[in-house]
Protein backbone atom coordinates (compact mmCIF):
# COMPACT_ATOMS: atom_id res chain seq x y z
CA UNK A 1 0.00 0.00 0.00
CA UNK A 2 1.22 3.49 -0.82
CA UNK A 3 0.79 6.83 0.92
CA UNK A 4 -1.47 8.11 -1.88
CA UNK A 5 -3.98 5.32 -1.15
CA UNK A 6 -4.23 6.39 2.50
CA UNK A 7 -4.68 10.02 1.42
CA UNK A 8 -7.43 9.02 -1.01
CA UNK A 9 -9.36 7.25 1.76
CA UNK A 10 -8.66 9.92 4.37
CA UNK A 11 -9.48 12.91 2.19
CA UNK A 12 -7.48 16.02 1.58
CA UNK A 13 -8.82 18.54 4.08
CA UNK A 14 -5.91 20.66 5.25
CA UNK A 15 -5.65 23.03 8.17
CA UNK A 16 -2.91 25.60 7.90
CA UNK A 17 -1.46 28.58 9.73
CA UNK A 18 1.23 31.13 8.99
CA UNK A 19 4.26 31.78 11.17
CA UNK A 20 2.57 35.04 12.30
CA UNK A 21 -0.64 33.33 13.45
CA UNK A 22 -1.08 33.64 17.22
CA UNK A 23 -0.38 30.28 18.84
CA UNK A 24 -3.69 30.54 20.72
CA UNK A 25 -5.56 30.64 17.37
CA UNK A 26 -3.65 27.63 16.10
CA UNK A 27 -4.47 25.67 19.25
CA UNK A 28 -8.16 26.56 18.91
CA UNK A 29 -8.22 25.37 15.28
CA UNK A 30 -6.60 22.10 16.33
CA UNK A 31 -9.03 21.62 19.24
CA UNK A 32 -12.15 22.64 17.29
CA UNK A 33 -11.34 20.25 14.43
CA UNK A 34 -10.01 17.39 16.57
CA UNK A 35 -6.67 17.39 14.77
CA UNK A 36 -3.18 17.10 16.16
CA UNK A 37 -1.28 19.29 13.72
CA UNK A 38 -1.30 22.36 11.54
CA UNK A 39 0.78 22.81 8.43
CA UNK A 40 2.62 26.13 8.58
CA UNK A 41 2.74 27.88 5.21
CA UNK A 42 4.40 31.09 4.11
CA UNK A 43 4.30 32.44 0.57
CA UNK A 44 2.60 29.25 -0.61
CA UNK A 45 5.43 27.06 0.70
CA UNK A 46 5.66 24.64 3.60
CA UNK A 47 7.84 26.18 6.30
CA UNK A 48 6.97 24.06 9.33
CA UNK A 49 4.59 21.91 11.33
CA UNK A 50 2.82 22.73 14.55
CA UNK A 51 1.76 19.77 16.67
CA UNK A 52 0.73 19.48 20.28
CA UNK A 53 4.33 18.44 21.01
CA UNK A 54 5.58 21.88 19.92
CA UNK A 55 2.77 23.64 21.80
CA UNK A 56 3.65 21.85 25.03
CA UNK A 57 7.35 22.51 24.41
CA UNK A 58 6.96 26.28 23.99
CA UNK A 59 4.65 26.53 27.00
CA UNK A 60 7.17 24.65 29.15
CA UNK A 61 9.97 26.89 27.86
CA UNK A 62 8.00 30.03 28.71
CA UNK A 63 7.20 28.69 32.18
CA UNK A 64 10.90 28.09 32.85
CA UNK A 65 11.74 31.58 31.57
CA UNK A 66 9.01 33.09 33.77
CA UNK A 67 10.65 31.53 36.83
CA UNK A 68 13.91 33.23 35.88
CA UNK A 69 12.35 36.66 35.39
CA UNK A 70 9.69 38.63 33.50
CA UNK A 71 8.69 37.31 30.08
CA UNK A 72 6.17 38.43 27.47
CA UNK A 73 2.67 37.02 28.01
CA UNK A 74 1.88 33.63 26.52
CA UNK A 75 -0.84 35.29 24.42
CA UNK A 76 1.93 36.95 22.37
CA UNK A 77 3.49 33.66 21.19
CA UNK A 78 3.33 33.17 17.42
CA UNK A 79 3.16 29.85 15.59
CA UNK A 80 6.56 30.56 14.02
CA UNK A 81 8.14 30.59 17.47
CA UNK A 82 6.81 27.14 18.34
CA UNK A 83 6.69 25.26 15.02
CA UNK A 84 9.01 22.50 13.92
CA UNK A 85 11.10 23.95 11.12
CA UNK A 86 11.95 21.75 8.12
CA UNK A 87 9.75 18.78 9.09
CA UNK A 88 10.13 15.29 7.67
CA UNK A 89 7.95 15.00 4.54
CA UNK A 90 6.94 12.08 2.35
CA UNK A 91 5.75 11.63 -1.22
CA UNK A 92 2.60 9.91 -2.52
CA UNK A 93 4.43 6.87 -3.91
CA UNK A 94 6.21 5.96 -0.67
CA UNK A 95 5.36 2.49 0.58
CA UNK A 96 3.33 2.59 3.80
CA UNK A 97 5.69 0.17 5.55
CA UNK A 98 8.62 2.47 4.76
CA UNK A 99 6.67 5.49 6.00
CA UNK A 100 5.75 3.69 9.21
CA UNK A 101 9.40 2.82 9.75
CA UNK A 102 10.50 6.42 9.11
CA UNK A 103 7.82 7.80 11.43
CA UNK A 104 8.94 5.53 14.26
CA UNK A 105 12.63 6.28 13.66
CA UNK A 106 12.08 10.05 13.51
CA UNK A 107 9.44 10.11 16.26
CA UNK A 108 7.07 11.85 13.81
CA UNK A 109 3.34 11.63 14.46
CA UNK A 110 2.31 13.85 11.53
CA UNK A 111 3.96 13.90 8.11
CA UNK A 112 3.15 16.29 5.25
CA UNK A 113 2.74 14.59 1.87
CA UNK A 114 4.41 16.61 -0.87
CA UNK A 115 4.46 16.20 -4.63
CA UNK A 116 7.26 18.50 -5.63
CA UNK A 117 6.35 21.85 -4.06
CA UNK A 118 2.65 20.96 -3.76
CA UNK A 119 1.22 19.95 -0.39
CA UNK A 120 -1.26 17.08 -0.90
CA UNK A 121 -2.17 16.36 2.71
CA UNK A 122 -0.92 15.20 6.09
CA UNK A 123 -0.63 11.58 7.18
CA UNK A 124 -0.83 10.89 10.89
CA UNK A 125 0.45 7.84 12.72
CA UNK A 126 -3.22 7.10 13.44
CA UNK A 127 -3.97 7.12 9.68
CA UNK A 128 -1.12 4.68 9.08
CA UNK A 129 -2.25 2.37 11.90
CA UNK A 130 -5.85 2.38 10.62
CA UNK A 131 -4.75 1.61 7.04
CA UNK A 132 -2.53 -1.27 8.19
CA UNK A 133 -5.33 -2.67 10.38
CA UNK A 134 -7.86 -2.51 7.52
CA UNK A 135 -5.39 -4.19 5.16
CA UNK A 136 -4.70 -6.99 7.66
CA UNK A 137 -8.42 -7.48 8.34
CA UNK A 138 -9.06 -7.79 4.59
CA UNK A 139 -6.26 -10.35 4.21
CA UNK A 140 -7.64 -12.26 7.20
CA UNK A 141 -11.13 -12.45 5.66
CA UNK A 142 -9.68 -13.63 2.34
CA UNK A 143 -7.59 -16.34 4.01
CA UNK A 144 -10.53 -17.54 6.14
CA UNK A 145 -12.73 -17.68 3.02
CA UNK A 146 -10.07 -19.66 1.19
CA UNK A 147 -9.64 -22.13 4.07
CA UNK A 148 -13.41 -22.53 4.47
CA UNK A 149 -13.73 -23.38 0.78
CA UNK A 150 -10.67 -25.64 0.72
CA UNK A 151 -10.93 -28.17 -2.15
CA UNK A 152 -11.44 -31.82 -1.16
Amino acid sequence: MQVKEVLRIKGSTLFTATPDTPLSEGVMVMADNDIGSLVVMSGGKLVGMLTFREVIGILAKRQRERRAGPTPPIAEIRVGEAMQVDPFVTHPEMDLDELRSQMVERHARYVPVMEGETLLGVISFHDVARAVLEEKNFENRMLKGYIKNWPA
